[in-house]
């Protein structure tokens, strides 16, 4: 009986040991070949050992002994006291322009009328000088003024006064000649108007407010700059207010005019209201203790009846904080009596106080001095003689008319 489990044990071990066999066989079988293994590079002999990049494990590695710094070798960073700051170099403010003195700028500015001198001067002078004067030479004379745009009435004055002082005088040498020429157009323009301007601050503090005024295209915003430079030169604390929102670059032409001297400009948004700019600026300028405040309004067309009566209220506006000073109107000389018509409108809407004649350089009607002044019964106050920044001059008549008839 034992022998026959023996067997039985062996026989079963000999089984299992051949399926092991054929399993083994299988499984080489269906494994692809394995692929030898490439030959590694030789590996380049480094001068000096280099620290090796780490690797999976090296936490577990020990420690490698790093180099020790005494307190004294560590350097500490640098801190504000140590380190060196260039100083920024301080930006200069623009110097403010020292605008000319009023006090005989229009002498210094004859020269401007030299255009003017040719036709109504001189051209008188020219005539006046013949020997022999008769009705068409008188008739000369009176067109010489017309066309000068003196006025009919006017014009019609002086050749009258101008026929009697001739007969009178008998001889005429030059010199005669022009002292007679000169003291009858001083005349005719008159020198008892008040010509000075209000621009003084009022005894309880309020400062003087002068509002500009005029049609599109005369040279009003240029007048208003200007006129801040007059201002300025005569020891004047100026604010200006830009009251012309219509026109895009009003505020900034306004704005750089005041700049160039340090008179500070009050602006609003673009097509905003321009009476609540003016009235805005009359604040200012009361807050900062200016003696003048100088508004430039938008230039609008005499025959429109909405823009004359907005006008109208930007004054009432501005009147909020006390009268209006000074209403100035800007003409362009050039425009002969188209602006006399202008100037009649302007003055039913405010009460104009004094005019502004520009561009008088470039015309030979400088008779339109006399014609508007007879028109609206107010004086000419300034006169524009170029496109310098101090060409801007107040009226004299005694000067205006040596300007005209030379030397």
């Amino acid at each position: 009986m034992e022998y026959v489990i023996l067997a039985v044990v062996i026989a079963v071990i000999a089984v299992g040991a051949v399926a092991g066999l054929v399993v083994s066989g299988r499984r080489r079988k269906e494994l692809p070949p394995k692929a030898p293994a490439a030959p590694l590079p030789a590996k380049p002999k480094a001068a000096e050992p280099t620290p090796a990049e780490p690797q999976v494990g090296e936490e577990a590695a020990p420690p490698r002994e790093a180099p020790v710094q005494t307190v004294e070798e560590v350097q500490l960073p640098a801190t504000a006291e140590t380190v060196e700051v260039e100083p920024e170099e301080a930006v200069e403010a623009p110097a403010l322009e020292v605008p000319e003195p009023t006090a005989g700028r229009l002498v210094r500015l004859r020269s401007r009328l030299s255009r003017s001198q040719n036709s109504l001067g001189k051209g008188l002078l020219a005539l006046l000088s013949r020997d022999r004067l008769d009705e068409d030479t008188w008739e000369e004379i009176e067109e010489t003024l017309l066309v000068a745009d003196v006025g009919v009435a006017p014009t019609q004055e002086l050749v009258e006064r101008l026929r009697t002082r001739v007969k009178v005088l008998g001889t005429r040498t030059p010199a005669e000649l022009r002292a007679l020429l000169h003291e009858e157009l001083v005349t005719l323009i008159g020198t008892e108007a008040e010509r000075s301007l209000k621009t003084a601050k009022h005894e309880d503090g309020r400062p003087a407010v002068v509002l500009v005024v005029g049609v599109n295209g005369v040279g009003k915003t240029t007048t208003s700059g200007k006129l801040g430079r007059v201002l300025v030169a005569d020891g004047r604390k100026v604010v200006l207010g830009a009251a012309d929102t219509f026109r895009a670059a009003a505020a900034d032409q306004l704005q750089t005019w005041g700049e160039r001297v340090g008179a500070r400009t009050v602006r609003g948004p673009e097509g905003g209201d321009p009476a609540s700019v003016a009235f805005d600026a009359v604040k200012e300028g009361i807050a900062e203790d200016a003696d003048t405040v100088l508004i430039d309004t938008a230039g609008r067309l005499h025959t429109k009846t909405g823009l004359m009566d907005e006008l109208g209220k930007v004054k009432r506006v501005v009147e909020k904080h006390g009268p209006v000073d000074e209403v100035l109107l800007v003409l362009d000389a050039t425009t002969g009596q188209n602006g006399l018509v202008q100037a009649r409108v302007f003055a039913e809407v405010v009460d104009i106080t004094g005019i502004v004649l520009t561009k008088l350089d470039g015309t030979a009607k400088g008779g339109i001095v006399v014609a508007v002044q007879r028109e609206l019964g107010v004086p000419v106050k300034l006169i524009g003689l170029g496109e310098g920044a101090d060409d801007l001059a107040p009226f004299e008549p005694a000067a205006f008319v040596d300007a005209l008839i030379g030397d």
